[in-house]
């Protein structure tokens, strides 16, 4: 077990005998109230959320705003390089930062299972507690509910992201054209993988980790300093494939990927032959794929290589103006391949 892990199972429980979750903590009374002020606001305090109101109200001077939401519903709740609590901050805080702007504030929803044990939850604290302050972001509401045992799986937790967007910041898919370069900021398939070992029936002996990462030190940066950036997305569920897809669809312009410039860790790539699964479609946590003109790819890669979370940054391929509304693949073996978008979902609760 890393250091890290060792933190999460060995921090502080809120009461000397915990027990467990019942219904009357999600019920709006006395038991809420308890779970409020002996879990919460001591994992998350801070002026706005220690006012205990429904709503925060919390100053964005003169600047326009990106707001996001998402639920996270990942099995199993604990995993190598994250868990369910870091997920949840880390995903919210680059679909902000994918807008172009700078997160600031999140809510926070917990749907917790009856017999749900206190100390998990004060586990998946902490570890939101020490990914809110890593980004940079503040956790200013939430709410709470419990349903009967049965009725979920444990703990799912739902965010609202709240950032102000960088002054003449625009991205947009509009703003593609031919002959833009497309960057991926590090290697993919990390999350799935690592969870996928996580899980018992499949039971991979392997040192993978999850990429699941706040980029905010690796897409501010680049964005105050790299001029205009045309477009960028987080490849999480759908993968890599998925979200080039939805750029491209209906649009004039195609898109080439070479595949031999897109990075995939060796272990991770092992693990997927022998599940027959592909890369292109797995889950990501931590990476971003940037569209950028050709004059600004190799500033854009400098930059993005100065941060631990972009070292193995590269450019994977280019818009083009043929086959518009595809995406092709240029295959290791010389041939051609068309990328569709994920039908269905290659594996279930993977974020």
């Amino acid at each position: 077990m890393d250091k890290k892990s060792e933190h999460f199972f060995n921090c502080p429980l809120p009461y000397e005998n915990p027990g467990i979750i019942s219904i009357a903590h999600g019920g709006g009374g006395k038991k809420s109230r308890e779970l409020i002020e002996k879990v919460f606001i001591p994992a998350f305090g801070n002026e706005y959320l220690e006012k205990m109101h429904d709503g925060a109200v919390v100053p964005i001077p003169g600047r326009r705003a990106a707001l996001t939401t998402d639920s996270y519903v990942i099995d199993p709740h604990f995993f190598p390089g994250g868990d369910i609590g870091s997920l949840s901050i880390h995903g919210t805080v680059n679909d902000i930062l994918m807008c172009g702007a700078e997160p600031l504030y999140i809510s926070l929803a917990f749907i917790i299972e009856e017999g749900f044990d206190f100390n998990s939850l004060a586990k998946i604290c902490v570890s939101i507690k020490e990914a809110a302050d890593n980004a940079g972001v503040k956790i200013v509401t939430g709410d709470t509910k419990v349903v009967e045992k049965g009725k979920c799986d444990k703990i799912f937790i739902n965010t609202t992201g709240l950032g102000a967007i960088r002054p003449g910041i625009n991205i947009s898919a509009d703003n593609i054209t031919a002959g833009d370069k497309i960057i991926i900021t590090g290697s993919i398939g990390d999350h799935t993988a690592a969870v996928l070992s996580a899980r018992e029936k499949f039971n991979f002996e392997s040192d993978i980790t999850s990429d699941s990462a706040p980029l905010t030190k690796l897409i501010l940066p680049l964005i105050d300093n790299c001029g205009r950036i045309k477009m960028m997305r987080d490849p999480t569920r759908g993968g890599l494939s998925s979200v080039l897809n939805e750029i491209v669809t209906d649009k004039t312009f195609g898109i080439s990927i070479e595949e031999k410039s897109v990075p995939v860790k060796q272990q991770v790539n092992a693990i997927f032959e022998i599940l027959g699964l592909d890369p292109f479609y797995a889950a990501n946590e931590g990476k971003a794929v940037i569209f950028v003109s050709s004059a600004s790819a190799d500033k854009a890669l400098e930059i993005l290589k100065q941060n631990k979370n972009g070292k193995d940054a590269a450019i994977i391929g280019e818009v083009t103006e043929n086959h518009p509304g595809k995406v092709v693949l240029h295959t290791q073996y010389g041939t051609n391949r068309i990328l569709d978008m994920l039908s269905g979902e290659q594996l279930p609760r993977i974020c």
